[in-house]
């Protein structure tokens, strides 16, 4: 019988009924998990446990999980899925910046936190995807024509609103903060100008928005960024 491998999930958490829980959902659901409940342990079990994916809590009792996930970030490209009980716009935009692949806020449902670790699993294996055809529900791209169709019409858009739909894409079902939007579009200069990207953004909604019978394929995370629609993400 051929042995099936299991994706490996580290939790860094010092909260056990958290722990608890999410090992309970996790193994239900096919995946190994290790706990660990400080950052120095986790940090460690990073190395030794060589996890698929990182679930990392902020509240640590030793150290930040900003400052684990500084550490992790150091030598490994993991997908790191952080977990806070704080609703602010900014730390969650200061933990993606740094490097988080997502963020979920406490308390959260299982089947959006297995849709966030499928969504993050899903890209950390995905190659570069240029010169690939995307697909999201109604909208295809090639990425190497430029080529944009949505319900098979083919929608033209300017150089930049191809830019801005080419890194949402590179980071399908992630959120995009605004000040990495900005400097992957326009450099460093320009990080603080989120009003001139809104206008972008809003005109490439409107391009590939084309009835009411199309979902939104852009969702705005408010205060934070964009989030492009995954073709398999469920929730």
């Amino acid at each position: 019988m051929k042995k099936v491998l299991l994706k490996k999930v580290l939790i860094i958490d010092d909260e056990l009924s958290v722990c608890r829980f999410l090992r309970a959902a996790l193994e239900a659901h096919q995946y190994e998990v290790r706990e660990e409940h400080d950052g120095r342990r986790g940090i460690q079990a990073a190395i030794d446990f060589r996890p698929d994916i990182v679930i990392l809590d902020l509240g640590l009792p030793d150290m930040s999980g900003e400052a684990v996930l500084e550490k992790i970030r150091s030598w490994s490209r993991v997908p790191v899925l952080v977990l806070t009980a704080v609703d602010a716009d900014e730390a969650k935009v200061k933990v993606l910046d740094a490097g988080a692949d997502d963020y979920l806020t406490k308390p959260f449902s299982v089947p959006e936190l297995l849709a966030r670790l499928r969504v993050a699993l899903r890209h950390s294996l995905a190659t570069d995807q240029e010169g690939h055809i995307f697909v999201s529900g109604p909208l295809s791209v090639d990425l190497e024509g430029k080529v944009v169709k949505v319900e098979g019409q083919i929608v033209r858009l300017t150089a930049t609103e191809h830019d801005i739909l080419r890194v949402l894409i590179k980071n399908a079902g992630k959120v995009v903060t605004h000040r990495t939007l900005l400097r992957e579009i326009w450099g460093p200069n320009a990080v603080e100008h989120t009003q001139y990207l809104r206008v972008y953004v809003g005109q490439l909604r409107k391009k590939i928005h084309l009835s009411d019978s199309v979902p939104e394929i852009i969702v705005t995370e408010p205060g934070i960024g964009y989030r492009l629609v995954d073709k398999e993400e469920d929730v």
